[in-house]
């Protein structure tokens, strides 16, 4: 797959956020940011619904790449550009039969059991972690570390998305395992400063990716 990735993947956790959705997302979107997810384990589904219309109807005519979290029914109503799933949700194959064949579908893993799986199937990229160890969920799974993510890089041709405990500090090391994008929820949302913390992102990646095209 020749899909140009981009460099980071903003997540918004509700329960972290001391302003909106909406003024998040548009704060990220402002600096840059083309993909961003929308993620809600908490909400009923038209609490989700109608976030994600709102967050779909913003970002879309910025060129920013909306994902919807476990739910490709939300995704397909609210014209998103896609869909994530994890390894309790629907398979791939199930989320693309609903969100259709034109949204990204993506998955999570965080073994290489599951990695070599989720190459297998019609995934647009696949999400591995936690990198590092993180705060965002009650049952992480067990850290996989840098060296882990140097082996998936060598397994899937299929653009590779880190994800865990992701900071600034820590980006650049990332990248230079092999991860395409950044996943980043806490170290973005806790941000005095979101948008700028972004840009401070996207400028990693240009420095340790020189020349690369970027595009949602």
């Amino acid at each position: 797959m020749n899909l140009v990735f981009p460099p980071l993947y903003a997540i918004i956790e509700p329960t972290l956020l001391t302003i909106s959705e909406l003024a998040l997302a548009e704060a990220l979107a402002e600096s840059g940011v083309e993909l961003i997810q929308y993620r809600n384990k908490t909400a009923s589904s038209r609490q989700i619904f109608d976030i994600s219309n709102q967050l779909s109807k913003m970002l879309n005519p910025r060129g920013v790449r909306f994902i919807v979290n476990d739910r490709p029914d939300i995704a397909l109503l609210t014209g998103a550009g896609g869909v994530h799933v994890g390894q309790e949700d629907l398979n791939v194959e199930e989320a693309r039969s609903i969100c259709g064949s034109d949204r990204w579908v993506g998955v999570s893993t965080h073994t290489l059991e599951q990695v070599a799986a989720a190459n297998r199937t019609s995934a647009d990229y696949i999400a591995f972690g936690p990198i590092f160890p993180t705060a965002t969920k009650q049952n992480p799974d067990p850290v996989v570390g840098t060296e882990l993510l140097r082996q998936v890089r060598r397994m899937t041709a299929k653009p590779l998305v880190a994800i865990g405990g992701i900071t600034l500090e820590r980006a650049a090391e990332v990248y230079r395992a092999g991860a395409d994008s950044l996943a980043v929820i806490s170290d973005l949302i806790r941000a005095a400063n979101p948008g700028k913390r972004a840009r401070e992102f996207l400028a990693v990646a240009a420095s340790v990716m020189p020349g690369r095209e970027v595009s949602g």
